[in-house]
């Protein structure tokens, strides 16, 4: 049989069975309850160590602090955020814009080359619920046949006690990661002074508390999968972004196809059969129910379950492995070696750039920032031949260290400043300061009703650490 009959073959087939291979649905449209089987084997020991690791970031990060700040800190209510440790502010909102869409960037690249490795390995849905949820699943009912069986029987006393037991276990670890999760946007220390203060000082924050822990219940005891396939977002981008360069987890059905179940001492190429003896592995496998052989689909996360069941097989009978496994479509249609392209190198080199640029935004955005303003409704007054203005100025320190500022005028030269306290203003990291500060100069020296002025902060070493261009206004001069 030709590489071109078999193929032709593989899409007959295809568009025969492809109706009834949605994993997450019957022919109705109503949904089917996936029970996959426990998955083993190299690629899911690497995903357990992978799962292991990212778990450790996620419980471990809220506690970690560098010089003082956290790590990560996103709130919204008081307008606080830290990232890295470094500070931000409403004033660095394009800074946050400009990394966001320097993200995106990095998503769709990283899509076009590698596929939906981050779906498989990194995403915190398939986390939780294949590396969490799904192996205390796996604790309490058994494998994927005792899971249907359990299903299957009438509400008896065995029944009852291991959907209590598993409800309740999913609830409590529910409950942890709202409390974590709610770490990043409160810090450490609000949410434990929220848990010894109780729920009556705190009515409002133990409601969303609540509500965190109602919805990681909702979506890993019974969403599931559907969040991949129905909600997000993601694996819909994806098919508009992978091409036949793209690496996923691909079926070789110029390999397996035609499929038939297996008999020992069979010829199989003499008969015209592929390397497939239709075990079904691939898909008891699956935790969103699908059938790699049907071809790449929206559904199918890259979580390699089925390039360990397909394997495993391969090695029973003899037949070499990666049956499934990552590669190209390119790669299967064209018997190709894989090899890293110029365009996989290409882009993995701009994606590392865009890295670099993202760590740049974040930490080039200097400690300073000043604004020096004139309040609403003021003017200047003349005095002893000199022109005065007032300013109210505003103080951010971005480092976390303290410092000591003096103000000057850059530019025009001979500029007089009488400050409304101290001439030297002492500033805490992550402060923000409001003063009022006047300005004078020679009437001579103002030209224009209004005139350019920049006015510098300076620290203790004579080092500016930022600028504010401003306008001082005089009175009105006729130039002839």
């Amino acid at each position: 049989m030709s590489a071109e009959s078999s193929s032709d073959k593989f899409v007959e087939f295809e568009n025969e069975t492809f109706r009834n291979s949605v994993g997450t649905m019957d022919e109705t449209g109503k949904r089917k309850w996936v029970f996959p089987r426990k998955p083993k084997g190299k690629y899911t020991n690497y995903r357990n160590y992978a799962s292991y690791l990212m778990l450790a970031i996620f419980f471990g990060l809220p506690f970690v602090k560098i010089n003082g700040n956290p790590f990560l800190l996103i709130n919204v209510i008081d307008r606080r955020f830290f990232i890295l440790g470094q500070p931000f502010y409403l004033q660095d909102f394009f800074i946050l814009a400009l990394g966001a869409v320097t993200s995106v960037i990095f998503v769709m690249l990283f899509t076009v080359v590698f596929g939906r490795i981050f779906c498989g390995w990194l995403c915190p849905q398939t986390l939780f619920m294949e590396m969490v949820f799904r192996k205390i699943e796996y604790l309490i009912e058994g494998d994927r046949n005792k899971q249907m069986k359990l299903d299957r029987q009438e509400w008896n006393a065995e029944k009852i006690r291991k959907r209590v037991l598993k409800w309740s276990v999913f609830a409590l670890i529910s409950l942890i990661i709202a409390h974590f999760m709610f770490m990043y946007i409160v810090g450490y220390e609000q949410v434990f002074r929220i848990m010894k203060e109780g729920p009556e000082a705190h009515s409002v924050k133990f409601l969303v508390m609540i509500f965190f822990t109602m919805t990681f219940y909702f979506v890993f005891a019974w969403l599931r999968e559907q969040v991949c396939t129905l909600v997000c977002p993601y694996g819909r981008l994806q098919g508009v972004l992978i091409d036949k360069q793209t690496i996923n987890v691909y079926y070789d059905f110029k390999r397996g196809e035609n499929r038939s179940k297996w008999r020992n001492n069979e010829d199989r190429k003499a008969t015209g059969k592929g390397d497939c003896i239709d075990c079904h592995q691939c898909v008891v496998v699956c935790p969103t129910g699908i059938d790699i052989r049907n071809g790449q689909q929206l559904e199918c996360v890259n979580c390699t379950a089925c390039i360990d069941a397909c394997d495993e097989v391969m090695d029973k009978v003899g037949l070499p492995k990666g049956l499934i496994r990552y590669a190209t479509e390119a790669e299967i249609e064209n018997r190709e070696t894989f090899r890293f392209t110029s365009r996989m190198k290409a882009t993995t080199i701009f994606l590392a750039l865009l890295i670099g640029f993202l760590g740049f935004l974040i930490y080039d955005r200097g400690s300073m920032e000043a604004k020096f303003i004139k309040p609403a409704g003021s003017t200047f007054f003349i005095k002893d031949g000199k022109i005065t203005n007032t300013f109210i100025y505003t103080l951010l320190n971005k480092s976390n260290e303290k410092k000591t500022l003096t103000i000057k005028v850059m530019t025009p030269a001979h500029a007089e400043i009488t400050y409304f306290g101290s001439e030297k203003i002492i500033l805490k990291g992550d402060e923000i300061l409001k003063g009022n500060i006047n300005i004078t100069f020679p009437e001579e020296d103002i030209k224009f009703s209004k005139q350019n002025m920049v006015i510098g902060v300076f620290d203790e070493k004579g080092e500016m650490l930022d600028s504010f261009e401003t306008t001082f206004e005089g009175p009105f001069k006729l130039l002839l």
